[in-house]
């Protein structure tokens, strides 16, 4: 590590001063909700122990980067706002204090009860929004935005007389050990306006950052330039600059995610179009004029699985497979963890168990048999074929659950377009094709393909939205307290390919096509553009291809029809790849985060074994977020190799996210106490001399 120069006098905490000097680079949800749980740890263990901390971001505490208040009004959480929460509650299980406050859904109602004001920059527009929006409504990024922000203030509020927090508008460039430092600091952080602050512990919250351009982005950059095309990188939705996307002509658009519905918000109804309801309720889109043409493809051809509205009303879900006793087999055992072949059938067994499980306990008319009757079974038809795939399986299911409607097959689950669509999926043919037209009408493949998206959409809307529906909020909760419980399991106990390729990709991107999909109103303005042709549908295993002599983009897509398999293609003078950039700290746009990789403080994980061998693409850090070989140095968030936990969260379910956030908060106010009495000896040292 290089010798910083020593700072200015003023610039600063000094060495030695009246509390540890911490600072956290990065100010966005994690930062803050690290620092509410520092602090609060630090008023019940050590509250005289003098703390001066100090949050080091350009944006805003609170909502950061991501969060920030000044992006379109448009764009929403794909949650709701009584399933947003900041600071703890009675559920959690953490080591520090509960430190309860409210959700966003309550931050609301004292917003209107006059007990909280809004912040100064709030307008119009978030106080309509204050004033009619209810726990079950999807708030708006802006209005995130405020409630983050006044959840910094009211940390800083609580906290005790003997810690400081302040906020320093600038961007960290360069960490190093300050001059003449031993092992431990203090560091010197170094900033972009060329101030230096001196730390003795420095933590690393960088939330989610771009990435450098891969290869294939730079092939079809080349491409797009040598031919006068338009091409997208991978890159947060809300950061993009898309005036210049040219009206009327036709996008090829890959990916179908989060990324991907933000995308066609911006290009249809941020362009000036509107949404109203005809005569008999449906949802219609007026154009402005000013849109292109979206051609929307993916792996799967379809959007992520709408977020669930209903209630559940049968037994509540616990963990069977994937609780306790997993935890002692993982414990007790020296074999690595092999997520596909040791893990996925239990993930598949509990959403399959927590699926019927509210089918039969809030739903007994539409199934033969009780819960108490066809649980054991399930479990033993389970147990014997090794796996959630078997026609025994099938065929208990066909006994118990007359509806083909009701029944829950996970691999069409997952791969929709691959498999036919079943008699669960027939809709009205108006319904499913738009306007005058069903599916076996459409002559043209790709006619056939959207045809074949949007009466997916449409049944997936009515299992999402509907109380009747409730056994997909059971799916939904087995698969949350799934990934919770994976999470908890010590990184260093999954093998190699699990944790470079199973965990990261097959996992992570399973779980939020389920869990984390967009707002069941998203999906109806959906299937509104699409009738208004602004929006097409490639359909699944989307492939991409470069037609030199023509200078255009390629894509072709397919799908599963009623009448076989149906093939969409399409030609475009603009290519938009919509999805989030991978996490990889060597390939970071966040360029101190590429400095510690280049200069050794860090370090992508590595893994090896006799089956594979790869880098994780996130740097190694240990139990409670410490850097190994960096002392006093700590890191969480996605960028790193601990189980993501997320910012913001659900309350009342003893969320990941304030356990992770708890178990660093202690580490660090640890190694405070330490580096306070360190410096108290060394006074004492320098006393007697």
């Amino acid at each position: 590590m290089t010798r910083a120069p020593r700072p200015s006098p003023g610039v600063g905490r000094t060495p030695g001063g009246s509390g540890v000097g911490i600072v956290i680079i990065g100010a966005g949800p994690a930062a803050v909700m690290l620092l509410e749980r520092l602090l609060a740890n630090h008023a019940a263990v050590s509250p005289n122990l003098g703390l001066e901390i100090r949050l080091v971001d350009p944006h805003e505490p609170g909502g950061g980067r991501i969060w920030r208040r000044n992006q379109s009004p448009l764009l929403k959480l794909n949650s709701m706002f009584e399933d947003v929460a900041f600071f703890t509650d009675a559920s959690c299980r953490i080591e520090g204090p509960v430190a309860p406050g409210p959700s966003l859904a309550e931050w609301v109602e004292l917003v209107r009860a006059g007990e909280i004001d809004l912040p100064e920059w709030a307008d119009a527009l978030l106080r309509h929004e204050v004033e009619t929006s209810n726990g079950r409504d999807f708030p708006t990024r802006r209005l995130n935005n405020a409630y983050l922000g006044w959840a910094y203030d009211e940390v800083r509020r609580r906290s005790s007389p003997a810690a400081s927090v302040v906020w320093q508008r600038d961007t960290a460039v360069a960490v190093s050990a300050a001059e003449d430092a031993g092992d431990g600091g203090p560091y010197a952080v170094e900033l972009a306006s060329g101030a230096r602050i001196v730390a003795d512990i420095v933590v690393y919250a960088l939330g989610h950052n771009g990435a450098q351009p891969s290869d294939e982005a730079i092939l079809l950059a080349e491409f797009a330039a040598a031919h006068g095309l338009g091409y997208v990188a991978p890159a947060f939705t809300a950061d993009l600059e898309l005036d210049w996307v040219p009206a009327g002509e036709d996008v090829i658009v890959r990916g179908m995610g989060l990324a991907a519905v933000d995308l066609v918000v911006l290009l249809t109804e941020g362009r000036g179009g509107r949404f109203a309801r005809d005569a008999e309720g449906a949802l219609r889109y007026l154009p402005s004029g000013r849109e292109p043409v979206l051609h929307l493809g993916s792996r799967r051809g379809v959007p992520y699985r709408s977020k669930i509205t209903s209630e559940l009303v049968g037994d509540p879900v616990a963990l069977e497979y994937l609780g306790p006793d997993f935890h002692d087999r993982v414990a007790a055992s020296d074999a690595p963890l092999d997520f596909d072949r040791d893990v996925w059938p239990l993930v598949a067994a509990e959403l399959l168990t927590g699926y019927y499980r509210e089918l039969f306990t809030g739903h007994p008319e539409r199934v033969v048999g009780d819960w108490s009757a066809f649980a054991p079974r399930l479990r033993r038809v389970l147990a014997e074929t090794g796996g959630y795939a078997s026609e025994r399986l099938a065929e208990l299911i066909r006994a118990h659950v007359p509806d083909p409607a009701d029944r829950f097959d996970l691999a069409s689950f997952d791969r929709p377009l691959v498999f036919a669509p079943d008699v669960g999926d027939v809709v009205a043919a108006g319904a499913a094709a738009g306007p005058g037209r069903s599916p076996a009408d459409a002559a043209d493949p790709a006619d056939a393909v959207t045809a074949r998206v949007r009466e997916h959409i449409v049944r997936d809307l009515s299992l999402r939205t509907e109380q009747r529906r409730s056994a997909v909020q059971g799916l939904f909760f087995a698969a949350l307290f799934a990934y919770a419980s994976l999470a908890e399991v010590p990184p260093e106990r999954w093998n190699a390919v699990s944790r470079t390729r199973s965990l990261p990709k097959r996992w992570h991107t399973f779980f939020s096509y389920l869990a984390s999909g967009p707002p069941g109103h998203r999906l109806e303005e959906l299937l509104a553009l699409a009738d208004a042709g602004a929006v097409r549908f490639l359909g699944g295993d989307l492939r991409l291809s470069l037609d030199d002599e023509a200078g255009r983009f390629v894509a072709e897509g397919s799908a599963r029809t009623r009448a076989g398999v149906a093939l969409a293609r399409r030609s475009a003078r603009t290519l938009i790849d919509a999805w989030l950039p991978e996490a990889q700290a060597a390939r970071s746009d966040n360029p101190l985060l590429r400095r510690l990789v280049a200069d050794g403080v860090v370090a992508e994980l590595r893994l090896a074994d006799a089956a594979h061998r790869g880098s994780t693409g996130q740097i190694e850090v240990l139990e409670g977020g410490a850097l190994p070989g960096a002392p006093r140095q700590f890191a969480l968030g996605p960028f790193t190799s601990v189980p993501g936990a997320g910012a913001f969260t659900r309350p009342g379910i003893d969320s990941l996210p304030f356990r992770v956030h708890d178990r660093v908060a202690r580490a660090i106010l640890e190694e405070a106490l330490g580096a306070a009495e360190a410096a108290g000896a060394r006074r004492q040292t320098a006393q007697t001399a």
